[in-house]
């Protein structure tokens, strides 16, 4: 009996047994119906948990669906965004490759718009430099492997072609057919020009655009094997501008890299266009000329090369002048491999510079001697104010009217250990071209300083010493904090030191000539013009200058009592000088004729061999201090004697 009929019974009724049978009957088919309902809400029950389980299963499948469909949007959202902002072009073709889709760098790219395009195939954007057969190959490549990329020039829709670097893939379905084409290009133009630049300048100067020294042995190399084919001649010629490195240090390297291109430029136009020119470095060009008929070719543009090179150079509105120095060599008579003929070349170039400068040399073996002895002696004289090798002679200046002495001009000699007592026309030049005359000159200044103090420690009466300065040091821009220091740590007094400098250095740039004469000035020491009138000074220009002191030029003095223009020119300074209340320093008097002359056109002060030579430490201390004799007893006495008389 269902348990709930069973529970009412027992409450209602008690026992079931104690029913009438109808009541019984009637019970049992209330049992029977609750027994059926039970039956049927189990079916129900069961029927609705599997429904439920379906449901459930069908919701998940359809949440999966829509989960999947969110996220292929999703991403071919993205894909879209990346399509269309790509900084490479991208165009999708059909399977028949017909264009039906480009992204905005394809328009901007090759200047065509989306409806131009649309269904045309991608050969209109050739740029009609291939033929057929280029294509066709790219294509069968395409289809046997799926892929291919390379460069390929293109043409924009304006006509330009450019170069595009392009990779093309084909789209295949699940059972293997091609239904796409999509290609991914890029503009390489930039990326071309920055190789070409950088292939240009690893065989070529940056400044003037000519070949460089890789590029040089290059062609000199071809000019070489094709004269040796053919029994013929290259000349190498080396070219260095003179005094370029007094413009490029004066004015500015903005003026020396304009002269430099303007250089080039005119050297260009010199030669055939089989010739080569390049620039090795710095003021240094070479010129290759290939298959010359004889040694005259080399001269005639060598000469050619010293006319163009000579006329004036405007740059910044003002002119300019240089000229060159030129070296030849010759293969094969100087020389059969490059670096030969190059060294050999180089040697008769400083030949040409020890000539005179402004002209061109051809190589001999002299030469080549010449050239190792001065590469020997620039290496010693690096190693020679380490060694302690450079020493000070003093020639002494006598006073024309009282015979005594006033004062000494340093001059620098070098006592090489192998050479012996080497004069400065020798080694001041190799000091100029490779900058060791900074170090030198500080040397000399500093040590005359060290000396002259000693000396006016000692002696009754203050003699002054006469130090020369180098164009490079007067344009060195801490000179006056040098010279500060140097008489700071010598305790020399600065009245009793006088700088020498040439009418080319403070003519240069007079402008700041003056502001630097007017800083050493108005520290008390005395300042000259050393070698007048081997110069162009502007009379109006040269009062300006705060200076002492005229030096005539040895030149001058050399043949005053037998050369009627040297005597006038003698006169001229001499006059010149009293007008503008300068003293005047004769230098070379060797003769008393000479000593007549000058004294009798009132000069101040002479210093020559008559009187003193250059003289070491040692003995110019004796003749500073008055306790020395003339090392040329007669003429050295009768002058002297001829000036107090």
């Amino acid at each position: 009996m269902h348990p709930l009929l069973q529970r009412q019974l027992r409450r209602h009724v008690g026992s079931p047994e104690a029913l009438p049978p109808e009541w019984r009957r009637l019970v049992q088919a209330i049992d029977d119906a609750y027994q059926a309902h039970d039956e049927d809400r189990k079916l129900i029950e069961r029927s609705l948990e599997i429904t439920s389980k379906e449901l459930i299963q069908r919701y998940d499948t359809v949440r999966s669906e829509l989960v999947e469909r969110l996220k292929a949007e999703e991403q071919l959202r993205l894909w879209a965004k990346v399509f269309e902002s790509s900084s490479e072009g991208i165009f999708i073709t059909d399977a028949e490759r017909r264009i039906i889709s480009v992204n905005r760098a394809f328009v901007e790219i090759t200047g065509h718009r989306p409806e131009e395009v649309t269904g045309r195939p991608p050969s209109l954007l050739g740029s009609g430099l291939y033929d057929g057969s280029v294509f066709e190959a790219i294509w069968a490549s395409i289809d046997a492997v799926g892929h291919w990329q390379g460069e390929i020039r293109d043409r924009r829709k304006s006509g330009e072609a450019y170069p595009a670097w392009v990779a093309v893939t084909a789209a295949r379905n699940a059972h293997g057919a091609v239904t796409n084409y999509i290609a991914i290009f890029s503009d390489i133009s930039d990326r071309k020009a920055a190789e070409e630049r950088i292939r240009f300048l690893a065989h070529h100067d940056c400044l003037t655009g000519l070949p460089n020294r890789s590029l040089l042995r290059d062609r000199l190399e071809q000019a070489i094997a094709k004269a040796r084919r053919k029994g013929e001649r290259v000349a190498l010629l080396f070219i260095d501008l003179d005094r370029f490195k007094t413009i490029n240090d004066s004015l500015g390297h903005h003026v020396g890299d304009s002269l430099l291109q303007l250089v080039a430029e005119r050297l260009k136009a010199c030669l055939r266009s089989d010739d080569t020119v390049c620039r090795l470095g710095g003021d240094e060009f070479i010129i290759v000329l290939s298959e010359i008929a004889n040694v005259e070719d080399a001269a005639k543009v060598a000469a050619k090369v010293g006319e163009v090179l000579a006329e004036p150079y405007c740059i910044a509105g003002a002119e300019f002048h240089v000229t060159p120095s030129t070296g030849i060599s010759l293969f094969p008579d100087d020389g059969l491999d490059i670096d030969t003929l190059i060294r050999n070349a180089d040697a008769a170039m400083y030949c040409a510079k020890d000539n005179g400068r402004n002209n061109y040399q051809f190589f001999t073996a002299d030469l080549n001697t010449r050239a190792l002895e001065r590469l020997s002696l620039e290496t010693s004289l690096r190693r020679a104010l380490e060694r302690e090798e450079l020493v000070l002679h003093y020639q002494p200046q006598v006073d024309l009217r009282t015979g005594r002495i006033t004062g000494v001009e340093a001059l620098v000699r070098w006592l090489h250990p192998e050479m012996g007592l080497v004069y400065p026309e020798r080694f001041i030049p190799v000091a100029e071209d490779t900058g060791l005359i900074v170090p030198l000159g500080e040397w000399v200044l500093r040590t005359a300083c060290a000396q002259a103090k000693a000396w006016n420690e000692a002696a009754a009466d203050p003699v002054g010493v006469a130090v020369n300065l180098s164009a490079r040091q007067f344009r060195q821009h801490d000179l006056v904090r040098t010279v500060a220091r140097t008489l700071d740590e010598t305790g020399l007094d600065p009245r009793r030191l006088e700088l020498e400098l040439t009418e080319t250095m403070v003519m240069q740039r007079p402008d700041e000539a003056i502001l630097t004469l007017g800083r050493l000035k108005a520290m008390g020491l005395q300042l000259a013009i050393d070698d007048f009138g081997t110069g162009y000074s502007s009379l109006a220009a040269l009062k300006r200058f705060p200076i002492d002191r005229l030096k005539i030029d040895r030149s001058f003095v050399r043949e005053i009592s037998v050369d009627p223009d040297d005597a006038a020119i003698v006169y001229a300074i001499i006059s010149l000088a009293r007008s503008l209340q300068l003293n005047v320093v004769a230098e070379g008097v060797d003769a008393g004729e000479q000593v007549e002359f000058l004294r009798r056109h009132r000069c101040d002060v002479m210093q020559g061999f008559l009187f003193f030579p250059p003289l070491p430490e040692d003995e110019a201390t004796r003749f500073v201090l008055g306790g020395g004799r003339s090392l040329r007893e007669g003429d050295a006495a009768a002058a002297r004697g001829s000036l107090t008389s």
